[in-house]
């Protein structure tokens, strides 16, 4: 990273010399420099430009949106840098209902629909991006700044913005003041960008902004046909990202979790925008670990390999998929005892996943499996499945929910109210995983000796159709005769 500025500070007053600034440090620039770095600069202003692939879908959100809160001033931050270290910024994540809205991710921007009065006083809204403009080269910004262009990289203009976008687009900077000086009343979506909340301090209240961040929440819970086929792609990635680590299996034994944890990001960082998630790269006994993203033990034949992990598309949608391998491509029978009843579990789910059934279904169609099985192999003493299932037992092994609703988030749509989640019935376009998993812990005295340490989970992404649901990982075996042929395959 370059640096070439020293740690002093400007003058307060007096016949200050011109600096150079970057994240807090200073240089003095003679003035002939200054001068020379106003001109010369050729223009590289685009026109014409094709508006985005989802401007069609992101207009039919906020007239949505619109509906929803007539009358009211609704502001919706995409949110800032934030620092990871001194003077370096984490890559920056647009907030998801700001890409939902607008399908813009640069940091600072901010989405405001105004109302608009009509004769019956609900004339909907006018919706205004908000961004920073190009970086200004008469007065020097754009090299004497640390977020100026030279150090950072061009942004679109205004213009190029309102092309893009399809949506009136002014300077952020004018913002504040704005939105200090409104009258009526304003929601904003919260903890994104603590510059706007401050300009609406005493306009807004968490009661009414929670009521805004519900509706965009629940918004997202049926897919449109841009989101759906956004999924397919962020699965189809998922599932090139898995065969990656597979061939690479043995070189991770020579290393440690990090390999195949670094195996699978640059598939996402070539093909999407990022990972969707910290990866779960948990081999052997750290399997049992629900959320195991440390990644840094050892990776031994004989054992398995838990991978938990998805692309996100550079339009921010994510895949969520988990498969538990045998790491020398074999399993054992008790590996495969135990992986042969989570799939089972699995299929039982997937198959109560159609319109019209409650959402808890799969979930309580999975866990009754796991149950019988649990059962059936003595871990539960004297009782019988219905007392089990009455009673939870099975959740010492089973631990988790059986899946959860995907799209920009991985646990998507999470503010939603529960009559619209978990207790819904399930529509065409919803999108939810389905990974039922058991998990025997290293330490757990409970169970046979030889179950400790083993943990599986397979986890696939399903949509709700208008006839069932469709597996959107499915590019991916599951059963085990499959994942052994599937792996053989792979490694040669």
């Amino acid at each position: 990273m370059a640096e070439e500025l020293t740690p002093e500070t400007p003058e307060e007053s007096g016949e200050e010399p011109i600096k150079q600034r970057k994240n807090g440090l200073y240089a003095e620039v003679s003035d002939e420099l200054a001068e020379n770095m106003k001109s010369g600069w050729a223009d590289t202003e685009l026109h014409g430009l094709e508006p985005i692939a989802q401007a069609g879908h992101t207009a039919r959100r906020r007239a949505a949106l619109s509906a929803r809160f007539p009358g009211e001033r609704l502001v919706v931050p995409a949110g800032n840098l934030r620092t990871r270290s001194n003077d370096t910024e984490y890559a920056f994540r647009a907030s998801t209902e700001y890409a939902y809205l607008t399908g813009d991710q640069t940091e600072d921007g901010v989405l405001v629909m105004e109302p608009v009065a009509g004769a019956d006083g609900t004339g909907g809204h006018e919706a205004t991006i908000y961004l920073l403009p190009r970086s200004n080269r008469e007065n020097g910004e754009f090299w004497l700044d640390g977020q100026g262009e030279l150090w950072v990289g061009r942004r679109h203009s205004l213009a190029e913005a309102e092309q893009l976008l399809g949506i009136t687009a002014k300077d952020v900077r004018e913002l504040p003041k704005r939105l200090s000086e409104a009258t009526g009343p304003v929601r904003v979506v919260r903890g994104h960008d603590t510059a706007i909340q401050a300009a609406l301090t005493d306009k807004v209240t968490a009661e009414r902004d929670e009521e805004l961040r519900c509706f965009l929440s629940e918004a997202r819970l049926v897919k449109d046909d841009f989101e759906i086929a956004e999924l397919q792609k962020a699965c189809d990635s998922t599932a090139r990202g898995f065969e990656d680590v597979v061939k690479v299996l043995d070189r991770a034994e020579a290393t440690s979790e990090r390999y195949i944890e670094g195996t699978f990001f640059l598939r996402a960082r070539v093909e999407g925008n990022d990972v969707g998630y910290g990866s779960i790269c948990a081999a052997g006994p750290h399997a049992t670990t629900l959320h195991w993203v440390r990644n840094d033990g050892a990776v031994r034949s004989g054992e398995l390999l838990l991978l938990d992990a998805g692309v996100e598309t550079a339009e921010l949608y994510t895949a969520d998929v988990t498969r538990t391998l045998p790491i020398n491509g074999r399993f054992t029978p008790l590996q495969r005892k135990i992986y042969d009843a989570v799939h089972e579990a699995q299929e039982a789910g997937i198959a109560a996943v159609r319109p019209g059934a409650a959402y808890r279904d799969f979930h309580d169609a999975a866990q009754r499996v796991l149950a019988t099985r649990l059962v059936e192999w003595g871990l539960l003493g004297d009782f019988d499945v219905e007392k089990v299932l009455e009673l939870g037992l099975q959740r010492r092994w089973t631990l988790h929910g059986t899946g959860h609703m995907l799209g920009m988030d991985v646990h998507d749509c999470a503010a939603a109210r529960t009559e619209m989640y978990v207790d819904c019935t399930l529509e065409p376009g919803m999108c939810l995983t389905v990974e039922p998993g058991l998990y025997f812990q290293a330490d757990d005295l409970t169970v046979p000796a030889e179950y400790r340490g083993i943990g599986v989970r397979i986890e696939d992404d399903i949509l709700v159709t208008e006839d069932g649901n469709r597996n959107l990982s499915a590019a991916l075996p599951r059963q085990a005769d499959e994942v052994e042929a599937w792996m053989a395959r792979l490694k040669g």
